[in-house]
């Protein structure tokens, strides 16, 4: 009788112990789960402070997860000369602006010119290293443009479609039966205050939701209409989130995967990249890519050569045209009525105040990838310009200023033709 009592005294002890155990286990896991998006928050907070914003943007993997490719199997180089230099200055607006005193001021962290498929100049600054990955911000809403033109010629949507069509849970939002291409434009009339120097404004709402692990398809859901869409170019980064989904959802594909098959593989990416997921793993689309200064620079050379690489057309001309030409008023270069943008707006793409044919993608902190067609110039700009939000937010872009000042000191040496015979 007694042994029994002992045993099962024992055994209660042993389930007591257990059970503590147990809890002792979830408590460590929840608070360690909480601590994880503590830092996270905090970091996205902080994410552009002068003292960190260079080591984050080169380690966003770091802080939120992420999708990762690999180097391609066959990767592409360029031939390079490396004998141009800068022009000293350029004009801005009538102001005559030091070249190096500006790339200094912005924080300029990578920077390549490409003519004739040739590399003729390149420059890292700041221990910024030639296959290391730097965040692009919004220079990823052109990419996802771009792989949906490749979605687009493969007869997967048609742009006069409502995005309610492929994604009906859009119904009763702001997006419920807005034209695909209106997304596309920045004109989907949807409210969106985009001013990052706002703690409050909407695009830092959303990162920290982001930040705390939230669905960005739940965050999109909740934004309203406010202009009848296709009237009015606002920049609503959101918009750019939403393509991502209509992409994910007519190719059956993560972003990655398909970016991976039909740009990645195909351009002979030289590094690895990284796309920044949410928790459930869909990409952010509106800006998480991250690559290395030559991978960015492919993008153009691809969009250079109208969607054709080693002789196989991978985009068509038609949806370059369309992706890189404002096609109604709202959309034109200059101050207009109907514009919040000094800047011209087609698919994803900014047209220049004074456009010549030339196109570029820019991200926040200062990221480019300028194409100018007649020169056959790209030049590709990586930055952590902590200065940013001290200029006029869609005002006018200096760094514009400055590639149109590269391109035309190169056509006045005849820079182009001379560098063919190297």
């Amino acid at each position: 009788m007694f042994v029994a009592i002992k045993t099962k005294s024992n055994m209660t002890r042993k389930f007591i112990l257990r059970s503590v155990g147990i809890i002792l286990l979830i408590i460590v896991v929840l608070v360690l789960f909480k601590f994880k998006t503590i830092k996270r928050l905090y970091a996205t907070i902080h994410l552009f402070d002068q003292e960190v914003i260079t080591e984050n943007f080169r380690n966003m993997d770091d802080i939120y997860p992420v999708s990762r490719l690999m180097p391609a199997p066959s990767p592409t180089s360029y031939p390079k000369t490396l004998d141009y230099k800068l022009p000293e200055n350029f004009d801005f607006s009538g102001d005559l602006i030091n070249t190096r005193d500006f790339l200094e001021k912005t924080a300029m962290e990578g920077l390549m010119i490409h003519h004739n498929d040739t590399i003729i100049y390149e420059e890292y600054r700041n221990d910024f290293r030639e296959d290391q990955t730097h965040i692009s911000w919004s220079v990823s809403k052109s990419i996802v443009s771009t792989l949906l033109g490749i979605a687009y010629d493969d007869g997967l949507f048609k742009l006069e479609e409502p995005i309610t069509k492929y994604l009906p849970q859009y119904k009763d939002t702001g997006y419920d039966g807005v034209r695909i291409k209106d997304i596309l434009q920045m004109s989907s009339g949807v409210r969106f205050n985009e001013d990052y120097g706002d703690f409050n404004s909407d695009i830092n709402r959303f990162g920290r939701v982001f930040a705390m692990g939230k669905s960005l398809e739940d965050f999109s859901k909740t934004l309203q209409n406010e202009r009848e869409p296709g009237t009015y170019c606002q920049y609503v980064s959101i918009d750019t989130q939403v393509l991502g989904q209509l992409l994910k959802e007519i190719t059956g594909k993560s972003i990655s995967e398909y970016y991976k098959e039909k740009l990645w593989i195909p351009l002979g990416m030289e590094d690895h990249a990284e796309w920044i997921v949410d928790n459930t793993g869909m990409e952010v689309a509106l800006g998480g890519l991250n690559m290395t200064l030559r991978d960015y620079a492919k993008i153009g050379q691809f969009l250079l050569h109208e969607g054709s690489w080693n002789g196989e057309q991978l985009l068509s001309k038609e949806w370059i045209k369309m992706a890189t030409t404002p096609d109604a008023p709202h959309l034109l270069p200059g101050k207009q009525a109907n514009s919040n943008n000094i800047q011209g707006y087609a698919f994803q793409w900014w047209i220049p105040e004074f456009p010549e044919g030339d196109f570029y993608a820019t991200g926040i902190h200062d990221q480019y990838i300028y194409i100018h067609p007649r020169s056959k110039t790209v030049i590709t700009v990586l930055s952590a310009n902590h200065r940013f939000n001290e200029r006029e937010l869609w005002g006018k872009r200096p760094h514009v200023y400055l590639f149109k000042s590269i391109v035309q000191d190169l056509e006045n040496k005849n820079f182009i033709e001379d560098s063919t015979k190297h």
